[in-house]
């Protein structure tokens, strides 16, 4: 099967409207001459689209050249309050694919942004206080940073139903955690590492432990850049990988501000940066720099490359800058704050200070008061790298998977291809987000392109119930996702009917 006509049959659409509402069933049955009449890819201005022309199946492609200048559009602030989910109302995806309700959803309210506070709360109803990041252990199980409840959970197995046989709670008593990562790759991890919002700590485990065998983890870096001043305390979540060869522990740090010059504000330093130290907690160096909000991390198993799943700037328009997920080059620049996608000059910021952190990313300390008031700017423009896959701006990419080469049970045509989540916009008139995409690739490389996988987490007239945080593929070859807003996990298995 060739990549344009398997682009096609996978536009296929599951969306269906009764009465004004959004039902969780009746596909739509289009055969292969229609397929190959569906519009392959939506590029240019069309390509930008609201949670109304998000519809699965949906191919899109954004370039540098689509961007529209700074201040076309009046910046919004459009924060969606989310809603109980409505009975009829379930996640869609494509033709041939079914959605579960694996584990959650029996909360009495749904996760609001106001809820998200500096201190951890325990669940009052319901399984799941905020279900984020979810990573696969080796040996299947699934785990679950339940961030604002400050627990680690393990999901296994599966019922005929679909929902999880087990949830066990690993461990409690953490600081926001979001980032999990097992140690050292292959069957037999020792240790599961754990990104709090101000430390990475990690915990003997033996495959298969349900509860971790010590209640204390072992902090392995007591001093990682933590909560930021952003509204509702933002940026404050750190994920973990380690690089293929198992050397190297690679950091995500956000960025404390939209917009602060490092150079003038000391407390940017380290922040919107990729941090490596190695795997007993010795920082190393700054892996890369100038990314705004690396929230999900991810090795592509073909290439051994770290890629990042990002949160781009605000208030520069509604369709600027994009979000935007991508392999990350050691050493690599990204921009962040004085430049965007490419060498696009914020136009709010002057050029980096020359012996500042942008030329010099390596200084040990960020620059003094005197050195930075009247320092020599220097034009960086030309080294910032463009970002593989360009997204919907402000949609707020959350975690990145790779669907694995050879896994029985998405369709062959999905192998090796990424997966990344959409929480959702609050800073476009006309909010976009609230799903999750595919991202093609062909030879562990990304085509530039994304699809709109599964949607339906907003209503006919555009409430929200719904905002997908993390994604990972389990040994059964099912997508599991994560649901900060109705505190879920949902898993998308194929079928074929």
């Amino acid at each position: 099967m060739n990549i344009s006509f398997s682009i096609a049959l996978r536009s296929l659409a599951l969306s269906a409207f009764t009465g004004g509402a959004m039902l969780p069933s009746a596909p739509l049955l289009l055969n292969a001459q229609q397929a190959q009449q569906s519009p392959q890819v939506i590029t240019g201005p069309d390509a930008y689209a609201d949670w109304s022309q998000q519809k699965p199946g949906t191919m899109r492609k954004i370039t540098v050249a689509d961007l529209p200048a700074p201040y076309a559009t009046e910046s919004s602030d459009n924060g969606p309050t989310v809603i109980k989910k409505p009975a009829d109302a379930w996640p869609i995806a494509p033709q041939g694919f079914k959605v579960e309700l694996y584990a959650g959803g029996d909360a009495a309210k749904p996760m609001q942004r106001s809820d998200m506070v500096r201190q951890t709360t325990s669940a009052t109803s319901g399984t799941f206080v905020e279900p984020r990041i979810i990573r696969t252990a080796p040996n299947g199980d699934l785990f679950v940073a339940d961030s604002q409840a400050g627990r680690i959970f393990v999901l296994r197995g599966a019922t005929a139903d679909g929902a999880a046989e087990t949830v066990s709670e690993f461990a409690s008593g953490l600081d926001h955690p979001f980032g999990i990562a097992f140690y050292p790759s292959g069957p037999n991890p020792k240790w599961v590492y754990v990104g709090n919002a101000t430390t990475i700590a990690r915990f003997a485990y033996k495959s298969g432990d349900l509860k971790a065998e010590n209640p204390a983890p072992e902090t392995i870096v007591p001093d990682i850049p933590g909560y930021a001043q952003l509204r509702g305390g933002g940026h404050w979540t750190r994920d973990v990988a380690f690089t293929a060869d198992n050397r190297h522990m690679l950091i995500s740090v956000g960025s404390g501000s939209n917009i602060d010059d490092p150079d003038t504000h000391p407390r940017e330093f380290h922040r919107a940066d990729v941090l490596e130290y190695t795997p007993e907690g010795k920082f190393v160096e700054v892996y890369a720099y100038g990314i705004r909000n690396c929230v999900g991390e991810a090795i592509n198993p073909t290439t051994g490359q770290l890629w990042c799943s990002t949160n781009g700037r605000d208030a520069l328009g509604n369709n600027l800058p994009p979000d935007y997920v991508t392999h990350i080059e050691e050493g690599g620049f990204y921009g962040w704050p004085w430049y965007y996608i490419g060498g696009h000059q914020d136009p709010r910021l002057p050029e980096p200070c020359a012996d500042g952190t942008g030329p010099n990313p390596q200084l040990a300390a960020p620059l003094t008061e005197a050195q930075a008031a009247n320092c020599k700017r220097t034009d960086m423009s030309s080294k910032v790298l463009v970002p593989d896959v360009l997204m919907q701006p402000h949609m707020a990419s959350l975690e990145v998977t790779f669907y694995p080469e050879h896994m029985k049970g998405f369709p062959a045509s999905f192998s090796g291809d990424a997966f990344a989540a959409e929480h959702g916009s609050w800073n476009r008139k006309r909010r976009g987000g609230y799903e999750v995409v595919m991202i093609p690739m062909k030879g562990g490389k990304a085509l530039g392109e994304y699809e709109d996988f599964l949607s339906g987490f907003t209503t006919a007239d555009g409430q929200v119930w719904g905002r997908p945080v993390g994604v990972a593929v389990g040994h059964d070859g099912a997508l599991y996702v994560t649901d900060d807003g109705s505190r879920s996990i949902w898993r998308v298995v194929y079928t074929g009917k």
